[in-house]
Parts: structure tokens; C-alpha cells; sequence
């Protein structure tokens, strides 16, 4: 399943790609990140890879989140590893003006595991909306400083 959102956010480029890629942010904007742990390579930089600790419903369950091309601050491509899923996400980022960016992140989700693929097929809408959700997150982090973790 592949499928595409875009948001804009009321900061210039640079500071928007700063906010976005400094992996101390993550946790005011991921809902249910627990942890992260440094895996390789040196972040923001292709090739850095982390393992993103987290719950959600009660469920932990970790990601390992691998940089596959940094061309900040115009491009981001990630892929995220889990157990029946694999994601492939490329993230646009272009200055609308001075002081506005707008964000477009196209997804590809490839399940590994028949109940994965039961789950995408009867529930696609759930990794749509999932990045929605993080995306607007973020832009509420980034423009007005509110995080989903105010206790971290």
C-alpha cells in the first residue's frame, strides 16, 4: 500500500529540518515512543540507525528506523523495520515562503506477515492516519513548543 500526506509548517526550512531530525524531539511528537537506542552511523546522516522503543494499548513493540538518503534540508528518506512490516517513507521538504515549509512524506507499506497483510487489507486507513496524526503532532511541537509527552 503506498499513499502520500503533506502538512505545512509555520517555520522557514531550516529551522523546521532541525526540529524534525534532532532525535531528542522525537519523544514531544511520537506518541507512545518510550526510548530510542543508537544503533550506527552518525544521525541525520545516511545510514544512522536507531531502535524506537514503544506502547501503545499496552503493547510494547520496537522499529529500527534506518536514514536511506539525507539530502536535508530538501530530502528525507527512511525505512522502519518491525516485526510484519516493512516501511519505506521519502519526505519532501520545500520552503513555501520565508517562514513556511511544507512537509510531504510518501509511504510504502509492504507487510512480511500474512496478519499483517489481513490487517492492511481490512484496515488501510490506520497507517494513513497514524502519520497524519504524527505529522500534525510535530507541527504542533515545532510552531507552538506543545508536547504529547509533557512528564519526558
Amino acid at each position: 500500500m503506498t499513499y502520500t500526506t503533506e502538512i505545512r509548517i509555520n517555520q522557514n526550512l531550516e529551522t523546521f529540518t532541525s526540529k524534525l531530525i534532532n532525535t531528542d524531539n522525537l519523544k514531544h511528537w511520537q506518541l507512545g515512543l518510550n526510548d530510542y537506542d543508537y544503533i550506527y552511523g552518525t544521525p541525520s546522516k545516511t545510514g544512522f540507525k536507531i531502535r524506537l522503543h514503544y506502547t501503545l494499548d499496552t503493547k510494547s513493540f520496537f522499529l529500527i528506523q534506518t536514514i536511506s538518503k539525507s539530502a536535508l534540508p530538501d530530502e528525507l528518506h527512511l525505512t522502519y523495520e518491525s516485526k510484519g512490516i516493512y516501511t519505506i517513507q521519502e519526505n519532501c521538504f520545500t520552503a513555501v515562503s520565508e517562514k513556511e515549509s511544507l512537509w510531504v512524506s510518501k509511504n510504502e507499506v509492504i507487510p512480511t506477515t500474512f496478519k499483517m497483510r489481513l490487517m492492511l487489507l481490512i484496515m488501510p486507513s490506520i497507517f494513513k492516519n497514524q502519520t497524519k496524526t504524527y505529522m500534525q503532532n510535530f507541527k504542533n511541537f515545532a510552531e507552538n513548543g506543545i508536547s504529547i509527552n509533557p512528564k519526558k
